[in-house]
């Protein structure tokens, strides 16, 4: 079972907002502990074709990559997202039930460990290397807030396919 806590070590901006984004982070690999190969692949949703335990975290994998890797630090993008067209805009979702679940996972947190250090050598109020759509450019700290939402929100969802695909509930 995945360890989790919300309560930073110490009370510093930084700390807080690593704490929180972790926490967030944490959760969502909590919320597929256990899940078999076939639920995890499981879109329970009639609506939403592509809203599994695996699209999920592979959505929030391909995200963190985005706000942090191309945005923030300025790389070229890569990986599914890529190949977004207006009739397959979530290509990271739909391409993630080919995946195996533990592989997203593994891959989710290897990402999350190089964020941690980007995140703790970095000054919160250093800009992004990239504009968002209006031409400003957010620093980190805007970053890490919007990926702290971003998961929390998905996390949301988690719960909702979890429930529906094999009815495990809570965590």
């Amino acid at each position: 079972m995945t360890t989790r806590t919300d309560t930073p070590p110490t009370w510093d901006e930084r700390t807080q907002l690593a704490t929180y984004l972790d926490y967030a982070r944490d959760t969502a690999r909590a919320k597929c502990e256990g899940a078999s190969p076939n639920d995890a692949r499981r879109a329970p949703l009639p609506g939403s074709p592509l809203m599994t335990l695996c699209g999920l975290i592979s959505h929030l994998r391909w995200v963190e990559h985005h706000w942090f890797q191309v945005m923030f630090l300025g790389d070229e993008p890569e990986g599914p997202l890529t190949l977004a067209t207006d009739d397959d805009p979530d290509p990271e979702m739909r391409l993630a039930v080919d995946v195996p679940l533990p592989t997203l996972l593994a891959d989710y947190e290897e990402q999350s460990a190089r964020y941690r250090r980007l995140v703790a050598e970095t000054d919160l109020d250093a800009p992004a290397a990239r504009p968002l759509g209006d031409g400003r450019h957010a620093d980190l700290r805007w970053v890490m807030l919007h990926l702290i939402e971003e998961t929390s929100r998905h996390n949301g969802h988690l719960d909702v396919v979890r429930e529906l695909v094999d009815g495990q509930t809570g965590v």
